[in-house]
């Protein structure tokens, strides 16, 4: 069993203004784990889309991009209210771990020093691994890690980090090439997400968001 695939129907840390057209015309493939982020849409079509993925049988997720602990706390609630099941990104705080263990959600929050929109992570992978431990005995279920907008070595950050860690990781942001494909199978995360790239036409020229997401899901299942 490979790393999941998260669809993410953003463009540049934003939810995409046409996410719910986006999704019901992919609906049908072969992508069982979708989401988007909390900055993008109003509430109520958020709340619209969660339910359109839920009756498609998808596995749903918010990742948040914003970085106070109010902020962070209100994104936790939207999550929990709009149903999604799982709550990715935020800075870590005591308070949303606290809030979401009580809550039929699972929270996988950065680590490292993230910050800017689009994100960038910064930090030395020992600290990030030390962090990601203590977090993890803070009760989180797993773990948002921005590996391709590292400003070191991203691929040496990502497998220290998945290798030394003992909980799911996701990849986050920018695999946005078949070369970065690769290191996903042979890195074999827990999951990985793609977002902008499927919109920036990254995988083959002038088709659409859907034959994108076809080419992925077909390159992913053969054998580098």
């Amino acid at each position: 069993m490979g790393p999941k695939l998260i669809v993410m129907l953003t463009y540049n840390d934003q939810t995409v203004k046409n996410a719910i057209e986006v999704f019901n015309e992919c609906r049908d493939l072969q992508a069982d784990c979708w989401g988007f982020k909390n900055i993008g849409l109003p509430v109520p079509q958020m709340k619209q889309l969660v339910k359109n993925m839920k009756k498609s049988g998808k596995t749903t997720f918010l990742e948040v991009v914003t970085y106070t602990e109010a902020e962070c706390m209100h994104a936790a609630k939207l999550a929990v209210e709009c149903g999604f099941d799982y709550l990715m990104g935020t800075l870590f705080y005591n308070s949303v771990a606290t809030f979401v263990k009580s809550k039929p959600i699972r929270y996988f929050p950065f680590c490292g020093h993230v910050s800017g929109s689009p994100s960038i992570l910064e930090g030395s992978v020992s600290d990030m691994v030390d962090e990601a431990k203590r977090m993890k005995q803070a009760g989180v279920n797993g773990f948002d890690l921005l590996a391709y907008r590292y400003t070191g070595d991203a691929e040496a950050l990502a497998g220290e980090f998945i290798k030394k860690v003992p909980a799911p990781v996701v990849l986050a942001g920018s695999i946005n090439s078949y070369k970065r494909l690769d290191k996903v199978k042979e890195l074999n995360p827990w999951g990985y997400t793609i977002g902008s790239a499927l919109f920036d036409k990254k995988f083959e020229n002038n088709t659409s968001f859907r034959q994108q997401l076809i080419k992925v899901i077909e390159y992913m299942k053969k054998d580098i």
